[in-house]
């Protein structure tokens, strides 16, 4: 498309619409839930979770994918019929078709051949198409190609997450997370635990509590096969690594753009054992499964809130659920699919036995 057709005013006007379909979809959905976790009232400290699963798409990144629309196409980068390219391992995908498709836009994901089929199914039942690579760093060339030949837009979340999200307010997570704690009995949380993918929501919630001059500090937890805690503990920023993180969602084998360390008070090396362990447990507290990234965010915020307990702290805690357990059947809740990976969760399973019951913590 030439730029005289991007500054047409037939041009004009189908975005306009865009951004008005937007709009209207997000006006039509109510917030996501914060709920409580149960621990014993003695202990002194509350954790929440942010029910994040509640949305269209069934994620967190509902959110992003949002934010990123509109961004691009108020940065005039996506018009009508502009094909959208994203690198994804799945749930961002799967959000950015229910937009793509909402608007009539072609949709195309680039993403590691190890997705899990749930979420491969997700994102074509939303009218998008899958394209594989089988190392999953390439995944950013790989979408800057298909980008290229198809005349579409890469909309890269890596790059652009940080800053297409209004970390002033404007209804994002932060000022949620915020607004749904103002009546609970420790309406300031002590600390809010999130996991870093592109790393657009730890910069959202550490720029936030900053600007609103809160007290509340930002805990960032990272699986295994991601360089974020190593890059951030030996201020690295160059680091890269050789291999995708199991836990879908969440960990990077590079430093992305929208990630930003100097926002984060602490960071959390969570094992990915540790992780599915958590999610397993919780099944039978919350009554319902929930992915492997709610599992890091537990193992985290579990941790941090055995220390306000050893400590004499009262105070609260909120993390998030990301997304349902449902997208992983075939992967962390089959016992042969953790044989083949060498996962073990049986220490981990006496680590949250003993938090659960006494509030000490021996991770």
């Amino acid at each position: 498309m030439t730029a005289v057709d991007r500054c047409s005013d037939k041009t004009r006007a189908w975005v306009c619409e865009a951004v008005r379909v937007i709009e209207a979809d997000a006006n039509r959905s109510a917030d996501t839930h914060l709920l409580p976790f149960p621990l014993p009232a003695e202990w002194g400290v509350r954790l929440y979770l942010k029910d994040e699963s509640t949305h269209p798409t069934g994620s967190l990144k509902h959110r992003l994918a949002r934010s990123l629309f509109l961004y691009a196409l108020c940065n005039g980068w996506i018009v009508e019929g502009t094909p959208v390219i994203e690198a994804s391992s799945g749930s961002t995908a799967v959000s950015e078709a229910y937009f793509a498709r909402m608007l009539g836009l072609p949709f195309i994901a680039v993403m590691p051949r190890t997705t899990s089929p749930e979420k491969i199914a997700l994102i074509e039942r939303q009218g998008g198409r899958c394209h594989f690579v089988d190392e999953p760093t390439r995944i950013y060339a790989a979408s800057r190609d298909l980008a290229a030949e198809l005349g579409g837009h890469f909309i890269d979340q890596f790059t652009h997450a940080e800053r297409a999200t209004d970390w002033r307010g404007n209804n994002n997570i932060a000022q949620s997370i915020f607004d749904q704690m103002a009546l609970e009995p420790d309406p300031e949380p002590a600390w809010v635990v999130v996991g870093a993918g592109t790393g657009g929501t730890s910069a959202t919630i550490g720029r936030y509590t900053r600007y609103r001059r809160l007290t509340t500090r930002l805990a960032v937890v990272d699986p295994e096969n991601s360089v974020f805690f190593d890059a951030w503990r030996d201020t690295e920023p160059g680091l890269t690594g050789c291999r995708g993180s199991r836990i879908e969602g969440i960990g990077r084998p590079r430093v992305e753009p929208s990630f930003l360390g100097q926002v984060i008070d602490r960071m959390i090396k969570v094992p990915d054992a540790a992780s599915i362990a958590v999610i397993r447990r919780v099944e039978r507290v919350l009554g319902r499964r929930v992915g492997g990234s709610t599992g890091t965010n537990l193992w985290g915020a579990f941790e941090i809130v055995a220390e306000l307990k050893a400590a004499g702290t009262t105070g609260s805690v909120v993390t998030l659920l990301c997304d349902g357990g449902e997208r992983y059947s075939h992967t962390y809740y089959d016992d042969e699919w953790l044989a083949a990976q060498g996962i073990d969760t049986t220490p981990y399973h006496a680590v949250l036995d003993e938090f659960l019951a006494t509030g000490t913590w021996n991770g």
